[in-house]
This record gives structure tokens, C-alpha cells and sequence, in this order.
């Protein structure tokens, strides 16, 4: 073996060396800069969770309310009219697939008490196979429109399996609230509580961000609406 291939080889067996160790390295800088961002730290800080919903979807506004939600670590529960289901079905499997429930919230968005029983059944069975056709499963959260109820409207959405969901605070985004009153409302919520949200808003998307933020701040995190008692619990 000649002495520049010695020195050669000399070189190789270094470069060897090094190589795990800057591997190594490179493993403990990417940890020590990912490590203040894991998520567990915000997970433990849940002392109790809120029903955030969004009704009338889907929506032209739909895609980006997901990615804002899903954005700020924020699930919720989205009801969903048949008629925008069954004409989008492929932004009903994105709100599965960004983690959020689908309900039911009629497929016409009638006043539901002025109608008949079997208007009523209608409207209701319909959704129900819109959405579970769009891929959304099969609901059991009903909203009746403008949160209108009787007693037939309660009896036929419990012939369909669905708990009738109204809400504990209103953000009034359907009346034009500004992003700073969308805010407000939401900071109204305490643990076990449902927010009337709108798919639609282009305030109330604007809201998430601080949602997110003043939910975290009071120990608040978003939860499922249990259909048992038709309040938010752990996802």
C-alpha cells in the first residue's frame, strides 16, 4: 500500500468515525428545538372541555374554517344542512378527516314547528342520509334550525337516534358580531358548555386564533358533545 493510500484510507476511517457522532448531534439539536412545541403540555392543562359548533356548513368557507381549527389544535362539532352534504359530499369527508363531528341540522333549514310531522321526518331523514352517503357516518346530534323545537320535532329526531343540541351561548355571527364580540362570547363559555358558531363567518373565523388562545388560557379545551347528555366532554 502506498503512503498516499494509506492516508487515504486514513481519511475514510475519520470520516467514519465522525458520522454517527454528527448524526447524533443533529438528533439533539432537532429534540432541543422541537421540545418546547410538544403537545402533551397543552393536553394536561384540559380542566374541563366546551362544545364548540359551527352551523349551516358545508360551505365555500368550510376549507379554511377546518384548517384554521385544525390549525389551533381546535375540534368541534359541525351541523351540517343535507342539502350542502349531499351537494359537496367531498367537504363533508374533510370535516371528518380534519377530526370534527357531523350533525344534523336539517335539510332545508325550515322553521321545523310550523310544519307537519311528516315535513319534519322528512327534513330529518333526508340529512341523515346525506351525510352519512358524504361520508360524514350516520349523525346523532340534531340542531334544529334557528333552534326552534316542540315536542314532534324533539319526538321524530329521537325516532332517528338524535339528541336534540341547542346551545348555552350565542355568538351572534348570524346577526353580524364583530370578531372581537365573537371573542367575548366564547370567553362566556365554561366547562360543559355549547357555543352557537356559523360555518359561513368570516368573522367568526377570524375568531378562531383567539378562541383557541383565551380556551387555553382558562384550562378549556375542545371537546365532543356527548349524545347521553348533550353536554361537551373529553373528545
Amino acid at each position: 500500500m502506498t503512503q498516499h493510500t494509506a492516508r487515504h484510507v486514513t481519511r475514510q476511517q475519520r470520516k467514519a468515525r465522525r458520522l454517527p457522532l454528527l448524526a447524533a448531534a443533529a438528533l439533539a439539536a432537532a429534540t432541543a428545538l422541537t421540545a418546547p412545541t410538544v403537545a402533551p403540555a397543552h393536553a394536561a392543562a384540559c380542566n374541563g372541555y366546551v362544545g364548540l359548533t359551527f352551523d349551516d356548513g358545508p360551505s365555500g368557507n368550510t376549507t379554511a374554517l377546518l384548517s384554521a381549527l385544525t390549525r389551533n389544535g381546535l375540534r368541534a362539532t359541525m351541523f351540517d344542512q343535507g342539502q350542502y352534504a349531499a351537494a359537496s359530499p367531498a367537504l363533508v369527508r374533510a370535516q371528518v378527516s380534519a377530526g370534527m363531528w357531523v350533525g344534523n341540522h336539517s335539510y332545508t333549514h325550515p322553521h321545523l314547528p310550523q310544519l307537519g310531522q311528516a315535513q319534519i321526518d322528512s327534513e330529518i331523514a333526508r340529512t341523515q342520509q346525506a351525510v352519512a352517503g358524504a361520508g360524514g357516518g350516520t349523525p346523532v346530534l340534531f340542531r334544529p334550525p334557528y333552534g326552534e323545537t316542540n315536542a314532534t320535532v324533539k319526538a321524530v329526531a329521537a325516532k332517528y337516534g338524535l339528541t336534540q343540541i341547542i346551545w348555552d351561548v350565542d355568538s351572534q355571527d348570524w346577526n353580524g358580531a364583530s370578531t372581537d364580540a365573537i371573542v367575548q362570547a366564547a370567553a362566556r363559555l365554561t366547562a360543559g358548555q355549547v357555543i352557537l358558531m356559523h360555518d359561513w363567518s368570516a368573522n367568526t373565523l377570524a375568531a378562531v386564533p383567539r378562541i383557541a388562545q383565551g380556551l387555553t388560557g382558562r384550562g378549556l379545551c375542545a371537546g365532543r358533545i356527548s349524545p347521553t347528555t348533550g353536554r361537551a366532554v373529553a373528545p
